[in-house]
C-alpha cells in the first residue's frame, strides 16, 4: 500500500474539515469544488496548495481547521457494506496476534474493508494478505474503500470470493500461513482447515459479538488438540474530559464491540499439557447458537438497495482516488 500524500493540498486529495463545534466535513479537492453549509460557501481552491494544518474561511467567516483523516477516521466514515471492525479491535488484533512486516495473512469476513487496511499497514509491500469474502457485494465495497484510501489497488492484496472452508485449501500451501483472522458468525466451522494452513506458532485470531460464540470456539480449539490454550478479551475506550481543572471521564464511551480470541498452532505431533480448570458446560448446539446470531439479538441487517448504494459510493470514491494518485504521479517523476 502506498505511502500517505503529505506536502501542501493537491487537486484529488482528501481533507477533514473541523468547524468550530467540532462537526467534520470530508471533501475530495476538485478545482470547481465547493462545500456548501448554512453557514456560507468554502472553496475548494481555498485549500489547494495550502500546508497540512491549516486555517481557512468560508464566504460567512467561519473557520475550518483542515487535516488530512487519518486511517481511522477514513475507515469509521468510508461507504459500508457490512458493519466494520472499530479502530480499537482493530488495534489489539495487530498486536494480540502480532502481525508483523512480510507476513502472510489469510483475513476470513472482510466485510467493508476497514480490517484489511490496518493489515494491509502493517505487513508492509513485502507481506502477503488474502481475504476472503462470501458475498460478491462485500467484496466490491471492500475493494473500493481499499482503493479509495491507497489510490491504486495493492499488489499484495487478493480478493477470494466463496467459503473459506472450500476456498482456503486450494488459495495456499499447507503451513504456509503466518496469521489468520477470521471475523464471521460460526469461526469454529473453519478451524480445522485453518490448521492445516498455519505454520507452526502461527496465530489464528477470532472476532466475534457474543459470549455463546467465544465459548464455542474456545471449546472447539481445545477439541482439536492443534492449538495452543486460548486466550480472550474485549476492550473498552473511555474518552475523557480534560480542560483546565475540568477533569473527568467522557459521558459517553465506545464499550463492547466484540471478543477476541486467539491460540497458536503446535507443532506435529505435539500434545499440549493438559490445563485443569473447573468443570463447566462445554457443549453447545445450534439452538444455543441460534438465541445470539446478530439477527436474534435484533442488529439491524442493511437492506438490498442501500447494499447497492454504498458499492456505488464506494467505486466512486475509488475512481477518484485513482485518478487523483495519476495526477500526482505525472506531478512528481521519478528522478
Amino acid at each position: 500500500m502506498t505511502g500517505r500524500p503529505s506536502g501542501p493540498f493537491r487537486v484529488g486529495d482528501r481533507v477533514q474539515l473541523t468547524g468550530p463545534k467540532g462537526r467534520l466535513h470530508t471533501i475530495t479537492l476538485r478545482e470547481d469544488g465547493e462545500l456548501h453549509t448554512h453557514h456560507g460557501v468554502l472553496a475548494h481552491t481555498a485549500l489547494i496548495g495550502q500546508p497540512d494544518g491549516s486555517v481557512v474561511a468560508n464566504s460567512g467567516g467561519h473557520e475550518y481547521l483542515a487535516l488530512r483523516p487519518l486511517l481511522r477516521d477514513f475507515v469509521m466514515s468510508m461507504p459500508r457494506g457490512a458493519a466494520i471492525v472499530y479502530p480499537k479491535d482493530a488495534a489489539q488484533i495487530l498486536a494480540e496476534a502480532d502481525v508483523f512486516p512480510g507476513a502472510v495473512v489469510v483475513e476470513a469476513g472482510v466485510g467493508s474493508g476497514a480490517l484489511s487496511l490496518w493489515l494491509l499497514r502493517a505487513i508492509g509491500p513485502s507481506g502477503r494478505l488474502i481475504s476472503f469474502e462470501r458475498r460478491p457485494e462485500f467484496a466490491e465495497v471492500a475493494r473500493a474503500n481499499v482503493d479509495t484510501y491507497a489510490g491504486e489497488s495493492p499488489s499484495n492484496w487478493e480478493i477470494v470470493v466463496g467459503d473459506l472452508g472450500d476456498a482456503l485449501p486450494t488459495a495456499v500451501e499447507p503451513g504456509s500461513v503466518d496469521r489468520v483472522v477470521l471475523d464471521m458468525l460460526a469461526p469454529w466451522e473453519c478451524i480445522d482447515v485453518v490448521a492445516d494452513a498455519l505454520t507452526p506458532g502461527g496465530v489464528v485470531l477470532c472476532y466475534v459479538a457474543t459470549a455463546t460464540q467465544l465459548s464455542r470456539v474456545a471449546e472447539y480449539i481445545r477439541h482439536t488438540g492443534l492449538f495452543t490454550e486460548p486466550d480472550a478479551n474485549e476492550t473498552m475506550v473511555r474518552g475523557w474530559h480534560v480542560e483546565g481543572l475540568a477533569v473527568r471521564p467522557d459521558h459517553r464511551m465506545i464499550a463492547h464491540t466484540g471478543f477476541l480470541l486467539w491460540a497458536r498452532r503446535l507443532a506435529p505431533g505435539a500434545v499440549p499439557p493438559e490445563v485443569k480448570r473447573r468443570a463447566s458446560k462445554s457443549s453447545y448446539g445450534d439452538e444455543d447458537v441460534e438465541l445470539w446470531t446478530p439477527g436474534a439479538v435484533g442488529d439491524r441487517q442493511i437492506t438490498d438497495k442501500n447494499l447497492r448504494k454504498r458499492v456505488r459510493e464506494a467505486q466512486k470514491a475509488a475512481d477518484g482516488a485513482r485518478i487523483a494518485a495519476a495526477d500526482r504521479a505525472a506531478d512528481d517523476p521519478v528522478s
